[in-house]
């Protein structure tokens, strides 16, 4: 006969149940209410009216949203619903229940404040030894934004549909000055004013493009004049007009491929892992080598990685002395320039920027060979990078790029799940990227307390 433990819903379930005795000591949720209640949030409660319902404390939303962040729940909706059904959740909260309203209003109101409150968490960090942020690493991973490809418009698109409406207009416009009878159920007049609204629109996209176009022509035109005075240089020191192909002037009007979207029009087409477009934004992080820590989060509507060492080099000298002071910087060979390598010099940060793409067999005498040609005097920052990757300590250091910023944002997109932000418009997105980065250090400063 089997014997089985007895049950009873009434009673059981009426006993009093204590939240905070149900998560463990260490828990995430636990180390977040920590970290959150020792936080400066004075910019964020000095922005409230004082008027009305009494507010939910920032403290509360914050730790809510970092907790949600950092196990992958990002709706609003779905925060207000753990509420109600996670313990963790329900002990962060206290028993309260905003709702995803006030979540998503607070997500999307304070990002000076989280920018702040961003450089806190690494303050603590730094002061709990988890690191002393000196070397640290650069990369940049496409996140979908919250807008289909299929709804952007190309220029080619655009002056194709514009010449059709414009032709449908004037045909119309005879009918009605032949008075000639109109189909059952036409009213002309609401048919010219939709026709009138889409051409607006139309116009609207394609000088939204044209000024896109501007803008990269300014600069193309910069990179253009620069390799057309380092060729005329080359013919003048050798006598020899230069090898290969002279570059292509660059030229201010759109291609036909160019598109705006109109879900949200900040986003840009960009290529994917593993082929193919997406609308998307470019994420970019600075992450510490020693903690995987991220220290500078920043978001770009530039397809390509060249662009971005100026401003984190720029982002990293804002950092307060105290919190961090890199001393080297490494990035793949997507943000190679000489320009780059001379900002980062400058700025006294020892740039390793990969030369070319990695390759997957080394061949051993490179591995080994640790005694390049002395540099001569009056080197520039690129040769002497160059060297420092014939070197075996330089190249100990760069392998060191791959092993940190890459998992974090494996962990991000592939763990976490946040691989499409739920906001639109590239202020919106800085913010949510900010309370990701965010999310992820208080997470990973979880694991690496003492």
């Amino acid at each position: 006969m089997q014997r089985f433990r007895s049950i009873d819903r009434e009673s059981d379930l009426a006993t009093p149940i204590l939240i905070q005795a149900c998560l463990p000591e260490g828990h995430l949720a636990r180390y977040i209410v920590e970290i959150v209640e020792s936080l400066d949030l004075s910019a964020i409660e000095q922005r409230y009216a004082g008027r009305g319902h009494e507010a939910y404390p920032p403290s509360l939303l914050l730790a809510l949203l970092i907790y949600a962040y950092a196990t992958g729940i990002f709706s609003s909706r779905k925060i207000e619903r753990a509420t109600y059904d996670s313990i963790p959740f329900r002990y962060i909260a206290c028993n309260l229940h905003p709702d995803h309203d006030t979540l998503a209003t607070f997500r999307k109101q304070f990002k000076q404040e989280f920018e702040e409150i961003f450089v806190q968490v690494l303050r603590i960090a730094r002061e709990n030894g988890m690191s002393r942020f000196g070397r640290v690493s650069l990369d940049g991973t496409k996140i979908h934004a919250n807008a289909s490809r299929h709804s952007a418009l190309s220029y080619a698109h655009a002056e194709q549909l514009e010449a059709k409406l414009k032709a449908e207009v004037a045909e119309l416009l005879k009918l009605a000055d032949e008075a000639t009878a109109l189909p059952e159920g036409m009213n002309l007049p609401e048919e010219l004013q939709r026709r009138e609204d889409r051409l607006a629109a139309i116009a609207e996209a394609k000088r939204e493009i044209e000024a896109r176009a501007r803008q990269r022509y300014e600069g193309e035109q910069a990179e253009y004049a620069a390799k057309m005075a380092a060729r005329q240089a080359k013919e003048a020191a050798t006598g020899k007009k230069p090898r290969g192909k002279e570059p292509t002037p660059p030229s201010p009007i759109p291609h036909p491929t160019d598109q705006v979207n109109h879900t949200d029009g900040e986003s840009r087409i960009m290529p994917v892992a593993g082929g193919g477009f997406e609308q998307c934004y470019n994420a970019q992080a600075v992450v510490d080598v020693d903690s995987m820590l991220i220290l500078v989060p920043s978001v770009t509507q530039d397809v390509n990685d060249k662009q971005q060492i100026e401003p984190a080099v720029e982002q990293l000298g804002a950092l307060p002395q105290e919190v961090a002071r890199p001393h080297s910087l490494m990035a793949d060979n997507g943000y190679l320039s000489e320009k780059n390598v001379e900002v980062c010099d400058k700025a006294q940060i020892e740039p390793m920027i990969a030369l070319k793409r990695e390759s997957h067999h080394t061949p051993w005498q490179e591995r080994f060979d640790d005694h390049p040609p002395a540099l001569p005097d009056g080197s520039t920052p690129m040769e002497r990078m160059k060297h420092r990757f014939k070197t075996r300590q330089g190249r100990a250091l760069y392998a060191l790029r791959k092993q940190t910023v890459e998992p974090v944002f494996g962990i991000i997109k592939g763990v976490l799940g946040f691989r499409q932000f739920l906001t639109r418009g590239l202020e919106n997105v800085k913010n949510e990227w900010t309370l990701v980065c965010l999310a992820w250090n208080v997470k990973r400063m979880a694991v690496l307390r003492p």
